[in-house]
């Protein structure tokens, strides 16, 4: 006996079974042989007869292509390989570095160091510099070193913005080099 619930359009990207409108199809069966140009109703007996689905795989074509599969098997293949990409897919964050215009050697380095950690795990780096009080007229300042970061910065990143202003911050973005 033949499954009803099959029989009814499960996908909203695919054509199952009875929701097929072509009058012809293309048929293939399960195997991957064609089985030639067939009427709607003798591909449903066919698919119906080895209790599986009938799917349109090519509605734009003439005649359109329908094939004998197993639908819920093909989803769950398809949800499989998706999830799979996903978890494949490398994730890249930002993470921030502030300095300011009268940073010291020492302080520099070590936020330098860490910088550069984060390049190396991938992670993109914005390195900014808040401005207080009148430091704000000389710009020019944090400008150095800002470029003196970037300059230091260079073997493992690369720019993606340069240094520029926004309210009382400076700040410039590193990208880590794809060395592939």
């Amino acid at each position: 006996m033949i499954k009803l619930w099959r029989w009814l359009i499960i996908s909203k990207d695919m054509l199952l079974n009875e929701g097929i409108r072509a009058r012809e199809v293309r048929l293939i069966d399960q195997n991957g042989e064609q089985l030639g140009i067939k009427t709607k109703f003798e591909a449903l007996e066919i698919a119906g007869r080895v209790n599986l689905d009938l799917v349109l795989v090519a509605p734009n074509a003439k005649p359109p292509v329908a094939r004998i599969m197993d639908y819920g098997k093909f989803k769950f293949e398809n949800q499989k390989k998706e999830k799979e990409a996903r978890k494949n897919q490398k994730i890249i964050t930002t993470k921030e570095v502030r300095l300011s215009p009268t940073i010291d050697e020492h302080d520099f380095n070590t936020k330098l160091r860490n910088a550069i950690k984060f390049l190396e795990k991938g992670d993109k780096v914005k390195a900014s510099i808040r401005f207080k009080g009148r430091a704000i007229t000389h710009k020019e300042i944090g400008q150095r070193v800002l470029d003196r970061f970037s300059e230091a910065c260079k073997e493992v990143a690369t720019i993606e913005s340069h240094p520029k202003m926004d309210g009382r911050s400076m700040f410039l973005v590193l990208a880590p080099k794809n060395d592939k």
